[in-house]
């Protein structure tokens, strides 16, 4: 890779926290796993085949927004940005948005911040061999460190893009922490591209995360892989099954691990077992989905005045634009 025009910064591998968060996370009277130790490499390339899916609607959805409004978006911002994109896994769909870019300033500086050293460098690799004019920063670390960074670093207006839905993860009290820590960051100048799935047929979204092939069976199992890998623990993926519910009451999917059996796993590097019941669960991650009215409330309560709003032809998929 061209060293003039691309550099990677570690603030923070996900590596560093792994064995404290395990503990925790394992040892709480409703078992849990951080969603973010998903993304080893089996678990990124695992997550881009479950981008291909037919069920996965979500990046498809994104992609044609994306596709249509990219030049649009660039538009409604200040001239000579900076493009930041906070979780840019393989920077697929930063293409749209880097292109738009260009077509309309000489150079562009392009920060990927992501928690995969191995995920940074992947994805950006081909964007360098594909956009001569474009300049790359990957910058491993969790959003709050990324951010803190940029604000020294990131000079000029900059959009910053969370894409993918990646907001859906978060519990309500960590969205709040999260619209709270951009608005410090954030400057007038600066753009917020936000993307967020919306509420749709219960079918479609149960379907997306439980696919007929199995593939997002196996991402979420690939998490007790890693734990066996990097901290010497015995789960036996044959004991545990892959579940994914919608909870209307507070509008997500929940995936979770289920134990088939009563077990006892062994995790050596924190010299802890584990005990689960039958029908135990381990709660891996949650995937809210919002109406436009209640995230652009949400936006407007932590201080963003929405810019644009656009959707696929569907109406499953929303990009707020907002300063």
């Amino acid at each position: 890779m061209d060293d003039e025009r691309y550099i990677c910064i570690a603030l923070r591998n996900a590596q560093d926290t792994l064995a404290d968060d395990i503990r925790q996370a394992l040892t709480a009277p409703r078992k849990w796993l951080p969603c973010k130790y998903f993304y080893d490499p089996a678990g990124n390339a695992l997550f881009e085949q479950i981008c291909e899916l037919p069920e996965y609607y979500l990046t498809r959805a994104e992609t044609a927004i994306l596709n249509s409004h990219a030049a649009t978006i660039i538009e409604r911002c200040p001239s000579d940005l900076t493009l930041v994109e906070l979780g840019s896994g393989s920077s697929t769909k930063s293409r749209y948005l880097i292109e738009s870019c260009l077509a309309r300033q000489q150079d562009l500086t392009y920060y990927a911040v992501d928690i995969s050293p191995t995920g940074l460098e992947n994805g950006t690799r081909q964007l360098l061999d594909n956009y001569a004019r474009l300049r790359v920063v990957g910058v491993a670390a969790e959003f709050a460190d990324g951010l803190g960074y940029l604000t020294t670093h990131a000079s000029g207006p900059r959009l910053v893009a969370f894409l993918g839905s990646t907001i859906g993860n978060f519990t309500e009290e960590e969205i709040a922490w999260f619209f709270t820590m951009l608005r410090c960051h954030l400057r007038p100048m600066d753009r917020l591209l936000l993307g967020v799935d919306l509420i749709k047929d219960l079918a479609v979204l149960e379907a997306a995360y439980d696919d007929a092939q199995g593939v997002t069976a196996q991402f979420n199992l690939n998490i007790l892989v890693r734990l066996n890998r990097e901290l010497s623990a015995d789960f036996d993926l044959a004991a545990f099954q892959h579940r994914a519910v919608w909870n209307h009451e507070r509008s997500r999917i929940e995936m979770n691990l289920v134990s088939m059996r009563n077990q006892r796993v062994r995790i050596a590097d924190l010299n802890l077992d584990i005990d689960f019941r039958q029908g135990e669960t381990i709660h891996t991650e949650n995937c809210y989905k919002y109406s436009k009215s209640g995230m652009e409330s949400l936006l407007t309560r932590h201080g963003f005045q929405i810019l644009g709003r656009f959707t696929d032809p569907r109406d499953q998929f929303c990009l707020f634009l907002a300063s």
